[in-house]
Protein backbone atom coordinates (compact mmCIF):
# COMPACT_ATOMS: atom_id res chain seq x y z
CA UNK A 1 0.00 0.00 0.00
CA UNK A 2 1.43 3.53 -1.10
CA UNK A 3 1.02 6.28 1.52
CA UNK A 4 1.76 9.70 1.12
CA UNK A 5 1.89 12.63 3.40
CA UNK A 6 -1.02 15.00 3.60
CA UNK A 7 0.12 18.01 1.29
CA UNK A 8 3.20 16.61 -0.36
CA UNK A 9 0.69 13.72 -1.65
CA UNK A 10 -1.42 16.48 -3.29
CA UNK A 11 1.77 18.40 -4.45
CA UNK A 12 3.05 20.39 -1.73
CA UNK A 13 7.16 20.87 -1.77
CA UNK A 14 8.40 18.76 0.63
CA UNK A 15 10.17 21.98 2.22
CA UNK A 16 7.28 23.22 2.68
CA UNK A 17 6.11 20.69 4.56
CA UNK A 18 9.18 20.51 6.77
CA UNK A 19 9.11 24.35 7.36
CA UNK A 20 5.20 24.00 8.95
CA UNK A 21 6.03 21.05 10.85
CA UNK A 22 9.23 22.55 12.46
CA UNK A 23 7.41 26.45 13.01
CA UNK A 24 10.90 27.28 11.53
CA UNK A 25 12.28 28.79 8.50
CA UNK A 26 14.17 26.35 6.33
CA UNK A 27 16.30 26.92 3.47
CA UNK A 28 17.13 24.10 1.33
CA UNK A 29 20.59 23.80 -0.68
CA UNK A 30 22.94 20.87 -1.04
CA UNK A 31 19.96 18.50 -1.61
CA UNK A 32 21.12 19.10 -5.75
CA UNK A 33 24.51 18.06 -4.98
CA UNK A 34 25.79 14.44 -5.03
CA UNK A 35 28.41 13.48 -2.18
CA UNK A 36 31.21 12.74 -4.41
CA UNK A 37 31.00 16.32 -5.96
CA UNK A 38 30.50 17.92 -2.48
CA UNK A 39 33.72 16.34 -1.41
CA UNK A 40 35.78 16.79 -4.40
CA UNK A 41 34.97 19.41 -6.44
CA UNK A 42 34.31 22.56 -4.14
CA UNK A 43 37.00 26.00 -5.48
CA UNK A 44 37.22 29.00 -4.42
CA UNK A 45 34.56 32.04 -5.88
CA UNK A 46 36.24 33.35 -9.01
CA UNK A 47 37.08 29.95 -9.95
CA UNK A 48 36.44 29.40 -13.77
CA UNK A 49 33.68 26.65 -14.35
CA UNK A 50 32.40 26.90 -10.34
CA UNK A 51 29.58 24.41 -10.15
CA UNK A 52 26.35 26.32 -8.99
CA UNK A 53 23.80 24.93 -6.21
CA UNK A 54 20.18 26.15 -5.96
CA UNK A 55 19.26 27.54 -2.97
CA UNK A 56 15.75 28.41 -1.54
CA UNK A 57 13.83 29.59 1.03
CA UNK A 58 10.92 32.04 2.10
CA UNK A 59 12.68 33.78 5.06
CA UNK A 60 15.30 36.25 3.73
CA UNK A 61 17.52 35.96 6.67
CA UNK A 62 17.49 31.88 5.98
CA UNK A 63 18.26 32.20 2.49
CA UNK A 64 20.68 34.56 2.76
CA UNK A 65 22.86 32.76 5.59
CA UNK A 66 22.47 28.90 2.91
CA UNK A 67 24.00 31.57 -0.27
CA UNK A 68 26.85 32.47 2.67
CA UNK A 69 27.42 28.99 3.74
CA UNK A 70 26.73 27.17 0.03
CA UNK A 71 29.89 29.89 -1.11
CA UNK A 72 31.64 28.84 1.75
CA UNK A 73 31.91 25.27 1.00
CA UNK A 74 33.24 25.78 -2.52
CA UNK A 75 30.24 26.16 -4.74
CA UNK A 76 28.70 29.19 -6.54
CA UNK A 77 24.60 30.12 -4.27
CA UNK A 78 22.02 30.35 -7.04
CA UNK A 79 19.12 32.05 -5.26
CA UNK A 80 16.40 29.35 -6.57
CA UNK A 81 13.23 31.54 -5.09
CA UNK A 82 10.76 30.01 -2.61
CA UNK A 83 10.48 26.73 -0.86
CA UNK A 84 7.03 26.39 -2.52
CA UNK A 85 9.52 26.49 -6.23
CA UNK A 86 12.29 24.10 -4.63
CA UNK A 87 10.15 21.03 -6.39
CA UNK A 88 12.59 22.58 -9.40
CA UNK A 89 15.83 21.22 -7.58
CA UNK A 90 13.98 17.65 -6.86
CA UNK A 91 15.46 14.07 -8.53
CA UNK A 92 15.02 13.81 -12.16
CA UNK A 93 14.85 17.79 -12.41
CA UNK A 94 17.47 19.24 -14.57
CA UNK A 95 19.51 21.11 -12.26
CA UNK A 96 19.57 18.23 -10.25
CA UNK A 97 22.93 16.87 -9.37
CA UNK A 98 24.13 18.28 -13.25
CA UNK A 99 26.75 20.12 -11.83
CA UNK A 100 25.89 23.18 -13.79
CA UNK A 101 27.71 26.62 -14.19
CA UNK A 102 25.93 29.69 -12.71
CA UNK A 103 25.06 30.64 -16.01
CA UNK A 104 23.48 27.21 -16.48
CA UNK A 105 21.46 26.63 -13.62
CA UNK A 106 18.64 28.89 -14.13
CA UNK A 107 17.45 27.80 -17.17
CA UNK A 108 17.73 23.78 -16.03
CA UNK A 109 15.63 24.96 -13.03
CA UNK A 110 13.07 26.82 -15.06
CA UNK A 111 13.22 23.77 -17.40
CA UNK A 112 11.70 21.38 -14.93
CA UNK A 113 8.51 20.27 -15.65
CA UNK A 114 6.51 18.90 -12.71
CA UNK A 115 4.48 16.35 -14.54
CA UNK A 116 6.86 14.50 -16.10
CA UNK A 117 9.56 14.43 -13.37
CA UNK A 118 8.01 11.65 -11.06
CA UNK A 119 7.80 9.45 -14.26
CA UNK A 120 11.95 10.28 -14.73
CA UNK A 121 12.68 9.58 -12.04
CA UNK A 122 11.18 5.99 -11.53
CA UNK A 123 12.57 5.21 -14.96
CA UNK A 124 16.10 6.34 -13.54
CA UNK A 125 15.73 4.53 -10.23
CA UNK A 126 14.49 1.77 -11.76
CA UNK A 127 18.06 1.94 -14.06
CA UNK A 128 20.00 2.53 -11.56
CA UNK A 129 18.58 -0.28 -9.06
CA UNK A 130 19.32 -3.07 -12.25
CA UNK A 131 23.34 -2.02 -12.11
CA UNK A 132 25.35 -4.40 -9.70
CA UNK A 133 26.92 -1.19 -8.62
CA UNK A 134 26.80 2.64 -8.56
CA UNK A 135 28.39 4.24 -11.53
CA UNK A 136 31.36 6.34 -11.11
CA UNK A 137 30.35 9.97 -9.68
CA UNK A 138 31.24 11.70 -13.86
CA UNK A 139 28.94 8.93 -15.15
CA UNK A 140 26.05 9.40 -12.30
CA UNK A 141 26.29 13.42 -13.51
CA UNK A 142 25.75 12.27 -17.14
CA UNK A 143 23.22 10.24 -17.05
CA UNK A 144 21.28 12.93 -15.01
CA UNK A 145 22.32 15.62 -17.98
CA UNK A 146 20.66 12.94 -20.41
CA UNK A 147 17.60 12.83 -18.79
CA UNK A 148 16.44 16.18 -20.23
CA UNK A 149 18.47 16.04 -23.97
Amino acid sequence: MERSIEGVGQGQAESVWVSEQLGRPVAKAWNAVLEGTLKTKGVPAGTPGRIALPVAADSDKAKEVAMRLVDETGFDPFDAGTLADSWRQQPATPAYCTELTFDKLGPALQAADREKTPAIRDRQIQYLASLPSLPPLNEIVELNRSLHR
